[in-house]
């Protein structure tokens, strides 16, 4: 077998392995190399326009995590055992004339003030008019929380890549964490909010049933 063939069949081994766990063994840690690795994939993570409208929360604090699963009915079995728990929140502040897409634009991606003005009714047109995201504050953070799954796939694909299991967690209230984290002083003023969650680890034990999904024929179909 070539590397090549060889990669993809690691690659899809990994997809086959992993499992949303609901139990991980709480006395096997992920080791600070690893997870760094985790987060770096969540990093470089493409995202709409380039404008990365995420931050993550690594909640180790055992007081917080429980603060968090009385309000959190998808992660009653996570937030006690897993080695690292994870808050992906997603920026509410994405509109392309905002002070963050801005700074961002002008710092981080260091475009020139020239371009950055031939951009701006480009960006404006794509969200206003494409999008939609000017029809109120939730569509545009909608958009913005879309982004963040990219970065949370990836961030999963490459833990099971190297043997970490994990699990995506929309099972919380909205409110009662963002009300959490907002009297932590963890939300930026209310330009950031919870759009979901994610548990790192090692499982407990193997899933009782084999991994199943529909066949290949009917979910893709070919347009020629």
């Amino acid at each position: 077998m070539s590397n090549h063939e060889a990669k993809k069949q690691d690659i899809l081994a990994a997809y086959n392995i992993r499992h949303a766990t609901k139990v991980f063994n709480p006395t096997k840690k992920i080791s600070e190399e690893d997870f760094k690795f985790i987060l770096e994939t969540g990093r470089l993570s493409p995202s709409s326009v380039g404008y990365e409208p995420w931050k993550f929360l690594v909640v180790q604090n055992k007081e917080f995590r429980e603060k968090l699963r009385e309000v959190s009915w998808g992660a009653q079995g996570q937030l006690p055992t897993a080695s690292h728990f994870v808050l992906i929140l997603a920026r509410t502040d994405v509109r392309y004339d905002s002070e963050y897409v801005q700074k961002l634009q002008k710092h981080v991606k260091q475009m020139p003030d020239d371009l950055l003005e031939t951009l701006k009714p480009r960006y404006r047109s794509f969200q206003e008019e494409d999008q939609r995201l000017f029809e109120s504050d939730r569509a545009l953070f909608d958009w913005a929380s879309k982004q963040t799954y990219i970065a949370l796939g990836n961030m999963m694909t490459a833990a099971s890549q190297i043997g970490i299991d994990s699990c995506p967690i929309e099972g919380f209230s909205y409110d009662k964490v963002n009300e959490i984290l907002e009297k932590e002083g963890l939300l930026e003023d209310g330009k950031l909010a919870v759009s979901a969650m994610v548990a790192f680890g090692y499982r407990e034990e193997d899933p009782v049933r084999p991994k199943t999904r529909r066949a290949m024929e009917d979910v893709v179909e070919w347009i020629n």
